[in-house]
């Protein structure tokens, strides 16, 4: 009976720990049409919106077509600042980049980089990241 108490205890101490960890979202955009990465940059400030910017991490991957939305000149640069401003990660496939001659020189400022966007998602999935693809 004790040892099912002290379960017990242990088990009301845990929740709280679990209740306070950020939530982790990363969103797949591969398609190079601005109403689509306007609908991944809207479900991002929702999701912040929702659950509290300072209790998510929001991470934006690009790659295939999609990386032209990350381009300098890209159609929803506006919306591409207000996501930096309000730390959603923006994440461009360097091997996107390299199999259609983009340098980092083509690209909108501030954002990040990863050598293959697919397998950053993958590995994102792989730690616990909820995986949306809008």
């Amino acid at each position: 009976m004790k040892r099912i108490l002290l379960v017990l205890l242990l088990s009301l101490l845990a929740f709280p720990a679990l209740a306070q960890q950020k939530q982790r979202v990363v969103f797949q955009v591969s398609d190079n049409d601005p109403a689509k990465w306007s609908l991944a940059l809207n479900n991002a400030r929702n999701v912040q919106q929702d659950l509290g910017k300072d209790n998510v991490q929001i991470e934006i991957v690009a790659y295939g077509p999609g990386l032209g939305m990350l381009k300098s000149e890209s159609k929803v640069a506006d919306r591409l600042a207000q996501a930096l401003d309000n730390n959603v990660g923006l994440i461009a496939c360097e091997n996107t980049m390299t199999n259609t001659k983009v340098t980092r020189d083509d690209m909108y400022g501030g954002i990040a980089y990863v050598k293959a966007g697919v397998t950053h998602i993958m590995k994102r999935q792989q730690e616990g990241w909820a995986y949306i693809r809008p």
